[in-house]
């Protein structure tokens, strides 16, 4: 059982890049598929812990836009996963009163895909429990370009002046518009880098890169990272009188 931290103490907004499941199945022997199935099962583990340790805000990594370069078979097994990861755990996320949303770039994604995921959207659009946020064909970069692209028009179609824009103004136009900004990033598989994700969002964001292979990665490692946040002394560019 995950520990609870005091009110206020902990993030109310976790990110989470899932790295190193086709590490954990080729050190078993098996296909990289295999560790992709096994991380896809641990996602309900932490989305389920996150009211026990304050967290109102899951948004998780599971596709990149530079994830395309990987070979052929396995895209295609991670489309087809996707898919039957939705299919399978629809009910139970609008039972469990958790509100899923999707972020990135649809134009790629295959047709029956997206249809899945406007349909999971709209089933459970009025829960009010964790919101859970998936990124699917998702980059930093790219989301940005979109968002300014957007912008622009705006400023084209004279809907907006563009002496009034500010950093406040970018992110009304980005895929987490209605989110939040991360206040805890977390990276498994002990690699220390970030890969695009949530770049605008995470500029004050608290980092945690772990060893910890993702579908190694339980409630109870979640939770003392969680809590672990609750020491930090967050000043945003300040100094502590």
């Amino acid at each position: 059982m995950p520990k609870p931290i005091r009110d206020g103490a902990g993030p109310r907004h976790v990110a989470v890049i899932m790295d190193g499941n086709g590490r954990w199945a080729q050190r078993r022997g098996r296909p990289r598929l295999f560790g992709h199935h096994a991380g896809a099962k641990r996602v309900r583990e932490i989305v389920e812990a996150c009211p026990d340790v304050g967290v109102k805000y899951l948004t998780i990594f599971a596709f990149s836009t530079e994830n395309w370069k990987r070979t052929q078979s396995e895209v295609a097994g991670l489309m087809s996963l996707f898919r039957r990861y939705i299919t399978k755990e629809a009910r139970g996320l609008k039972e469990e009163n958790v509100q899923v949303r999707f972020i990135g770039d649809r134009v790629k994604l295959d047709n029956k895909l997206i249809k899945l995921m406007d349909e999971l959207e709209l089933l459970t659009s009025n829960c009010t429990g964790v919101n859970l946020t998936i990124a699917i064909n998702y980059g930093g970069r790219d989301e940005v370009a979109r968002a300014t692209k957007r912008l622009a028009q705006d400023v084209a179609a004279g809907k907006l002046d563009p002496n009034e824009v500010n950093e406040e103004t970018l992110p009304k136009y980005l895929d987490t518009c209605v989110l939040p900004d991360p206040d805890l990033v977390i990276r498994t598989s002990g690699e220390a880098r970030i890969s695009n994700f949530l770049l605008w969002q995470s500029a004050y964001a608290e980092y945690e890169f772990i060893d910890t292979l993702w579908p190694d990665f339980g409630a109870e490692e979640f939770s003392r990272l969680v809590n672990a946040y609750g020491t930090r002394e967050r000043r945003y560019g300040g100094v502590k009188a």
